[in-house]
C-alpha cells in the first residue's frame, strides 16, 4: 500500500507540474515558459519524484513504464495492474487540482484550452495525422523505457539514474510536443481527457495502445542487449 500511495502521489505531482505549467505559465503573456518551459517542467516532475519516492515504488508515475519494467524482468506481474491503478487515480487527482485552480481565473475556457490534452489531426499542436501521432507515440516511449532500464541497471552509475531519466523525459518532450503534445503516458493522457471529454475521449485509445507497444518493444529489446545482472 506503501507503494500505491507514493505512486499516486507521484503521478499527481507530474500531471498537476507538467500539465500544469501548460495551462498556467506557457502561453502567459510576455513571461511565458513556452513549450521548452513545458518540456523542462515535465522532466522536473519526474527528476524530483525519482529521488522522493524512487526508493519506495521505483517512481514509475506511468502505466507503459511498469509494463516495460515488467516486460524487461525488472518488475513484478502481481504489482502491475495495483500501481497502474494508482497512476491513473493519481493523474486524475492532479487534473482535479489544476482544474480547481485553472478554473479560478474569470474567462477560463477548459474546452477551448485544450487543457494540456494529447491529440493528433485537428488536436495536434502542428497538424500531425493519426499515423505521425502513433510512430511518434512508440518510438518515444521505446527510448524512455530503453534510458529507464539501463540507467536503474546494477552495472550503471549509481546515483545518476533520476537525472538521465528526468533529462530524457525533457528531450523527449522537446521532440514531441508539437505532434501530439506528447504522451508516452496513459495516465497522464487520461486525466486530461476526462476533463476535457468530447474528441480527447475519442483519441484517447492511441495514447493507451501507442506507449504500452513502444514500452513492451523496448523491454524485449533491452533484456537482449543488456549485461547480466550483478
Amino acid at each position: 500500500m506503501k507503494k500505491l500511495v507514493a505512486e499516486f502521489i507521484g503521478t499527481l505531482w507530474l500531471v498537476l507540474g507538467g500539465c500544469g505549467s501548460a495551462v498556467l505559465a506557457a502561453g502567459y503573456p510576455e513571461l511565458g515558459i513556452g513549450f521548452v518551459g513545458v518540456s523542462l517542467a515535465f522532466g522536473l516532475t519526474v527528476l524530483t519524484m525519482a529521488y522522493a519516492i524512487g526508493h519506495v515504488s521505483g517512481c514509475h508515475l506511468n502505466p507503459a513504464v511498469s509494463i516495460g519494467l515488467w516486460m524487461g524482468g525488472r518488475f513484478d506481474k502481481k504489482d502491475l495492474i495495483p500501481y497502474i491503478i494508482a497512476q491513473v487515480l493519481g493523474g486524475i487527482a492532479g487534473a482535479g487540482i489544476l482544474y480547481l485552480i485553472a478554473s479560478g481565473k474569470e474567462g477560463f475556457d477548459l474546452i477551448g484550452s485544450g487543457f494540456a490534452a494529447n491529440g493528433f489531426g485537428e488536436h495536434s499542436p502542428d497538424g500531425y495525422g493519426m499515423t505521425a501521432a502513433l510512430v511518434t507515440e512508440i518510438v518515444m516511449t521505446f527510448m524512455f523505457l530503453i534510458v529507464i532500464l539501463g540507467a536503474t541497471h546494477s552495472k550503471a552509475p549509481k546515483g545518476f539514474g533520476g537525472l538521465a531519466i528526468g533529462l530524457a523525459l525533457t528531450l523527449i518532450h522537446l521532440i514531441s510536443i508539437p505532434v501530439t503534445n506528447t504522451s508516452v503516458n496513459p495516465a497522464r493522457s487520461t486525466s486530461q481527457a476526462l476533463f476535457v471529454g468530447d474528441w480527447a475521449m475519442g483519441q484517447l485509445w492511441l495514447f493507451w495502445v501507442a506507449p504500452i507497444v513502444g514500452a513492451l518493444i523496448a523491454g524485449i529489446v533491452y533484456k537482449y542487449v543488456s549485461p547480466e545482472e550483478a
